[in-house]
C-alpha cells in the first residue's frame, strides 16, 4: 500500500523543529501497517522554491528517503471537472495533481492537511 503525502505534511515532519506532534505519531502507523510513503514531484519541486538554500538542501536530503513521483498522471476528466470549480490558484492546482494520483490509483491514500480536499470529493 502506498500514502501520497501532501507538502505540509512532509514539512511538518521533516522541519528542524517539531511544528505537529500528531505527524510523528501518523508515521509510525503508516509503518506499522506497512505502507510506503511517497513524495510527489510537485512537492519537491515546492520546496525547491524555498529561499533559504540551506533549508532546501536538507529537505532534498530527506527526501530520499521517500519513494517518489516522478511523472504525475495525466489528469482525468472527472478530476478535472471537479477541480475546475474549486481551484483558483497554482497550490490549488497542484493539489488537484496529487488528488488525481489517488483517483488513477496510483497511490492509496493521500495524507493532508488541507479542507480544500474535502470540498473536491464531495463536489
Amino acid at each position: 500500500m502506498k500514502a501520497l503525502l501532501d507538502t505540509n505534511i512532509i514539512i511538518h515532519r521533516e522541519a528542524s523543529k517539531v511544528i505537529n506532534q500528531d505527524v510523528g505519531i501518523l508515521y509510525r502507523w503508516l509503518e506499522r501497517v506497512n505502507y510506503i510513503k511517497c513524495v510527489h514531484s510537485l512537492t519537491v519541486t515546492e520546496i525547491e522554491k524555498y529561499k533559504n538554500q540551506e533549508t532546501v538542501n536538507a529537505f532534498q536530503i530527506k527526501l530520499d528517503s521517500y519513494e517518489r513521483i516522478e511523472i504525475p498522471s495525466p489528469l482525468q476528466a472527472e478530476v478535472i471537472a471537479v477541480s475546475g470549480k474549486i481551484d483558483i490558484n497554482g497550490n490549488d492546482k497542484n493539489d488537484t495533481q496529487l488528488l488525481n494520483e489517488v483517483f488513477v490509483g496510483r497511490v492509496d491514500i493521500l495524507v493532508t492537511e488541507d479542507k480544500k480536499y474535502i470540498r473536491k470529493l464531495l463536489s
